[in-house]
């Protein structure tokens, strides 16, 4: 209706974010703020995307995986990608499958203890149990012990100076790789080859984060502390109410949380900060770096950073950001 002086592109021709005129097989692709150019890939756990006239064009992995985190005083993202926080000091159901009613047989149980680890009344998860029929593996004390056997399941366990990794195979059901780093963190990786349902602290992993908070009785709780409390393993142990906020409780140690923590948000990081979003992982710093206040507090900064590191890696951004002043990696006593 009027006219506006500045340049447009000739006909046919679209402005790429470079500001040069290019024709549409040249437009690039947007994802997390980054471009990319005609015929560059990206992969997520699920799907292979090629850019294609400035669109992503899409296939879907014949295999499909997804992580489960559980780091820190009680932080967890589901498969689904839902993410909450509780302090209990019970064992919790992580992930098990054999929750439809049709067919309640489990193959698999991962359960995590948690102990008291501040003043605060924060916990941390100390002890992971993994349940597969007969054969037991019980994480502990940055260690693990497996007893019995289940020739129906093959595993191999993997170290380094960092993990614990445990490869597990159920034939025509799961593969699974749970990763521990003998402290507080642990992730649970799977890929199924079969329609079972799972449930637990993780989730139901049916792509749905929305309808996470899924009870032991099948219905959604209002809230996640409703939610945490159905799948306690020991019935007997108490409920949880409320989630302590370690920073209010400590004031004295805000300061010192949040400036340590910041090495999240500065340049260190910076690769990674358009692919994943730190806030979450910095707030969840700030709080246990709070919450270790009886010892360990730098183990709990340094896990909870570890675990951004690890989600940027994730991603295929591979950040260098121990050194020997902040968060070393000790050698073995020979090495």
């Amino acid at each position: 209706t009027k006219c506006e002086s500045g340049c447009v592109c000739a006909d046919g021709l679209y402005e790429n974010l470079d500001g040069r005129c290019v024709p549409a097989e040249e437009c690039p692709c947007e994802y997390g703020g980054l471009a990319y150019g005609r015929g560059e890939q990206i992969q997520t756990e699920c799907d292979i995307c090629t850019c294609t006239k400035g669109k992503w064009k899409c296939v879907q992995k014949t295999r499909c995986s997804s992580t489960c985190n559980l780091y820190g005083e009680g932080h967890i993202t589901t498969f689904d990608g839902q993410r909450f926080v509780f302090d209990g000091n019970c064992e919790y159901i992580l992930a098990t499958d054999g929750c439809s009613v049709n067919r309640p047989v489990s193959s698999f149980k991962i359960v995590t203890e948690n102990v008291i680890c501040g003043k605060s009344g924060v916990t941390c998860s100390r002890s992971i149990s993994i349940y597969l029929g007969n054969l037991t593996i019980i994480l502990r004390d940055e260690t693990f012990a497996i007893s019995g056997e289940n020739p129906g399941v093959r595993y191999k366990v993997k170290k380094n100076a960092l993990h614990l990794m445990f490869d597990i195979i159920i034939p025509g059901k799961y593969n699974m790789t749970l990763i521990w780093n003998k402290h507080m963190n642990f992730f649970i990786k799977i890929s199924r080859e079969t329609q079972e349902t799972i449930c637990g602290l993780c989730g139901n992993y049916n792509g749905n984060m929305k309808d996470d908070f899924e009870t032991r009785s099948k219905y959604v709780a209002s809230n996640e502390l409703e939610f945490v409390n159905s799948w306690k393993e020991n019935p007997l142990c108490g409920d949880v109410y409320f989630v302590v906020d370690p920073c209010s409780k400590n004031p004295y140690r805000k300061a010192w949380a949040e400036k340590t923590c910041s090495v999240i948000n500065s340049h260190v990081f910076s690769a990674c900060h358009n692919k994943v979003n730190r806030m979450p992982y910095y707030e969840a710093c700030v709080r246990d770096s709070c919450g270790c206040d009886i010892g360990g507090d730098c183990q709990c900064m340094c896990d909870a950073i570890a675990v951004y590191a690890m989600a940027c890696l994730e991603k295929g951004v591979c950040i260098d950001w121990r050194t020997p002043e902040f968060c070393p990696v000790y050698c073995e006593y020979y090495n």
